[in-house]
């Protein structure tokens, strides 16, 4: 597993769907500054790395959750890993939105689930959680089953963590924020000094000032 999350924590930052600018930090969109930014779109890109990330969450759900019957991807970022993962597994697929439409049938799930049908959602990044997390209580809501949830990366703040285990979510993720820095550091992306500062950065992102 270990050799899986360093051989993706690579390819992220090979393709640049992961940045590292501690000297230049990003905005997001909670406000927060940071030093990293991750944008996993970029993989379907690249059909190395979209085939390599479709097969480990593939893997990830029949080893983890065989007893799956359907998927469903949270909008829009995993729409398309959600997507080909169902394919492979020749299983239905639902994506869902952050809000009902305010238009037409107002549909906030995307697609078919039978009731009490056993789900399993794919997800591109977690950072807090709470987007994640609503489509998961949108698809219970629905009437089906929720098994857990697969994501190719996690930044694994403790907020997302209480936030999974609080809503009774199990989580897999293919890498994640740990895995990114040691490869970022061996491969000479950024320096030993700018490691420590991604580290403190993650400690309390919401209050972290370059």
């Amino acid at each position: 597993m270990d050799n899986m999350k360093k051989a993706l924590a690579g390819k992220l930052l090979a393709i640049k769907a992961i940045k590292l600018q501690p000297n230049d930090p990003f905005t997001w969109a909670s406000g927060w500054k940071s030093p990293i930014y991750c944008d996993n779109r970029k993989v379907n890109s690249f059909p190395e790395v979209r085939s390599f990330v479709k097969l480990e969450l593939t893997h990830t759900i029949l080893e983890q959750f065989p007893d799956v019957e359907a998927i469903a991807g949270v909008a829009t970022g995993a729409i398309s890993q959600g997507a080909l993962v169902a394919d492979v597994l020749n299983l239905p697929f639902a994506y869902v939105r952050p809000k009902p439409k305010d238009h037409g049938m107002g549909n906030q799930i995307e697609g078919e689930l039978k009731a009490g049908a056993k789900v399993v959602v794919v997800e591109d990044l977690i950072s807090t959680g709470g987007s994640s997390l609503k489509a998961v209580e949108a698809l219970r809501a629905a009437g089906v089953e929720v098994l857990g949830m697969v994501a190719s990366y996690t930044y694994g703040f403790p907020v997302a963590e209480a936030a999974f285990k609080e809503a009774g979510v199990t989580l897999y993720t293919l890498t994640d924020y740990n895995h990114v820095i040691t490869q970022a550091a061996e491969t000479g992306y950024v320096s030993q000094e700018d490691v420590e500062m991604l580290k403190e950065w993650r400690k309390d992102p919401a209050n972290w000032k370059k």
